[in-house]
C-alpha cells in the first residue's frame, strides 16, 4: 500500500453463480478522504463493500483494508471498521440510549455513549424507544451504531435511501462533521446530488469494473468539457450552442439582441451527465 492509503484494491472477483458481480476491480482510497461510489443497480457497489468489511468473502485478488487483509483479520481490526447497512440494526423497543450503550460493549476502546448519541443529533431522544422514532431519526441512530467504536473507516451503503430532503441535508452535515475528525468514509449512494456534495473523490462501476475516477468537478473530463450556450431566438424557438469561448458567444448574442438575450443560460456538464454517459444511458433533453 502507499503511505496513507487506507484502502487497496487489486484484480478483485467475486461471482454469484453465472453472474460476475465484481470483475477485476482496482481502488485506492487515501487515508481520511470520503469516497463515493457510484453505478447502477447490479453494478457490484455493495458487493465490494461487504468485501472491505469483511463481510463476504471474494473469489480472485488482493484487498488491504487499513493494513490488512479483511478476509482474515482480526476482532482488533473489526473494532476499526464502521458499517451503516442500508437495513436497519436496532432493536425497535429499546431506547436510543439503551441501544448505544449495548452495542459499546462489543467493543474494547469504545467512544462514550453520551458522546456519539450528542454527534449524531439524539440527545433529546436519547430515552425514546427506536420505534418511536422518525426514519431520519433512525438512520441518524445507525450511524451512532457505525461509529461507536471510534473507527477509523466508516462504510455507509445508501445511507439515506427514503430521506426527505430536509433529513437528507441533516444527515450530510453529520457525514461531513465525521470526515472533519478524520474518519475515512466510504460512501455509496444513487443521489448524485449527495455524492458532489459529500466526496472527495468518486469511482463509477458498472458490471463490475471501475469505469471511471477523480473528484467530482473533473470526473471523466467534466472541467474540460464543453459550455452550451442556450437562448430564445425572435420567433419564440430555443436555440443552444456547444462552444468553448462562451464569453465571446454571450457577446455576440447581446450584440444582436442590443442588450438582454432571451431565455439566456449557461450550462456545462453536470455530473448526471457524465455519470449517465459512463453507464451507456442518453442523458434526458
Amino acid at each position: 500500500m502507499a503511505e496513507g492509503d487506507a484502502v487497496r484494491v487489486r484484480g478483485l472477483r467475486k461471482r454469484y453463480g453465472d453472474v460476475m458481480a465484481v470483475d477485476g476491480l482496482d481502488l485506492d482510497i487515501r487515508a481520511g478522504e470520503v469516497f463515493g461510489i457510484l453505478g447502477p443497480n447490479g453494478a457490484g457497489k455493495s458487493t465490494t463493500v461487504e468485501i472491505l468489511q469483511g463481510h463476504r468473502s471474494r473469489d480472485e485478488g488482493e484487498v488491504t483494508v487499513l493494513g490488512a487483509d479483511p478476509a482474515t483479520a482480526d476482532r482488533a481490526w473489526k473494532a476499526q471498521v464502521g458499517i451503516v447497512w442500508q437495513d436497519e440494526s436496532a432493536v425497535s423497543e429499546l431506547t436510543v440510549g439503551e441501544t448505544v450503550r449495548h452495542f459499546a460493549r462489543y467493543y474494547p476502546c469504545p467512544r462514550d455513549p453520551a458522546e456519539v448519541i450528542a454527534l449524531v443529533g439524539l440527545e433529546a431522544k436519547a430515552g425514546s424507544r427506536v420505534k418511536a422514532l422518525s426514519g431520519g431519526q433512525r438512520r441518524r441512530l445507525d450511524v451512532a451504531l457505525g461509529v461507536i467504536s471510534d473507527p477509523r473507516l466508516l462504510l455507509l451503503d445508501e445511507p439515506t435511501t427514503g430521506f426527505d430532503p430536509v433529513a437528507r441535508r441533516q444527515f450530510w452535515e453529520l457525514i461531513r462533521s465525521l470526515a472533519d475528525e478524520g474518519t475515512t468514509i466510504i460512501l455509496t449512494t444513487h443521489y448524485l446530488e449527495e455524492a458532489e456534495a459529500l466526496a472527495d473523490r468518486l469511482a463509477v462501476i458498472t458490471a463490475g469494473k471501475v469505469v471511471a475516477e477523480g473528484a467530482p468537478g473533473t470526473l471523466a473530463g467534466r472541467a474540460d468539457a464543453r459550455t452550451t450556450v442556450h437562448w430564445t431566438g425572435p420567433d419564440g424557438i430555443s436555440h443552444a450552442e456547444e462552444t468553448d469561448t462562451p464569453t465571446r458567444v454571450v457577446t455576440e448574442l447581446a450584440r444582436r439582441f442590443d442588450g438582454e438575450i432571451p431565455g439566456l443560460r449557461v450550462t456545462q456538464p453536470t455530473l448526471e451527465d457524465v455519470y449517465l454517459r459512463l453507464i451507456g444511458q442518453e442523458a434526458p433533453r
